[in-house]
């Protein structure tokens, strides 16, 4: 696998069925409200057929670091337990929601398989993918969290268990001025830990230029 190649399982569990499940992830523009900690803006592009197969979406998304990540997918199958998505842009790669239903639970499976084609993630990639993977890691938690607030309200019984619910995660480092010194602090790590690593190389390297022939036998 490349270095800029990242291969994601997620599994979330929540009471609900099935067809809930697929109409709340099957909606694009319903995910700012109920998922704004990662989703921080949504366009439909094409609308697609009404299944939604076809249907592209452009994204502008964000997980716990300060920095953000324009994308686009298209839909290209949907089933009744799922649909596959193939993304573009920040990141290239496809994405597979599987739904299962379990008695009064649906287990949600996504799969999630990329590459890492943004700049400060591609070049830095051998220091980022940890922190990447994190990033994921976080932003998907907060989907689960997030989803299962959104049946919660959906659920609710009356106006006073309504009023009740807590709003969803909203985004860290919202303001445009950290999310700037956010990024360049990220980068400026890569950036000292990719001099570091050079300088270790090249230091382990230095005897045997500055003298070649120091591990040849010695013959006598």
């Amino acid at each position: 696998m490349a270095s800029n190649s990242y291969h994601f399982t997620t599994h979330w569990r929540v009471k609900s069925t099935v067809d809930e499940v697929s109409k709340i992830l099957g909606d694009p523009l319903a995910l700012r409200r109920w998922w704004p900690s990662v989703y921080l803006d949504v366009k439909v592009v094409e609308p697609g057929e009404e299944s939604g197969l076809g249907r592209v979406v452009s994204l502008y998304t964000k997980g716990w670091l300060p920095y953000t990540l324009r994308w686009d997918f298209r839909v290209t199958e949907v089933r009744k337990d799922g649909f596959t998505l193939v993304a573009w842009g920040d990141f290239d790669g496809r994405g597979i929601w599987t739904f299962q239903q379990d008695g009064p639970w649906v287990n949600i499976i996504y799969d999630w398989k990329i590459n890492a084609e943004k700049p400060l993630l591609r070049h830095f990639s051998f220091i980022m993918k940890p922190i990447f993977s994190a990033n994921h890691h976080w932003a998907m938690a907060k989907g689960e969290e997030s989803l299962k607030l959104e049946l919660a309200r959906l659920h609710a019984a009356s106006r006073e268990e309504l009023v009740r619910i807590p709003a969803p995660p909203q985004p860290p480092f919202r303001s445009p001025v950290l999310l700037l010194l956010g990024a360049t602090a990220v980068f400026a790590i890569g950036g000292t830990l990719l001099y570091f690593v050079v300088r270790l190389f090249s230091r382990d390297e230095l005897p045997l230029r500055l003298n070649p022939l120091r591990h040849l036998p010695v013959t006598r």
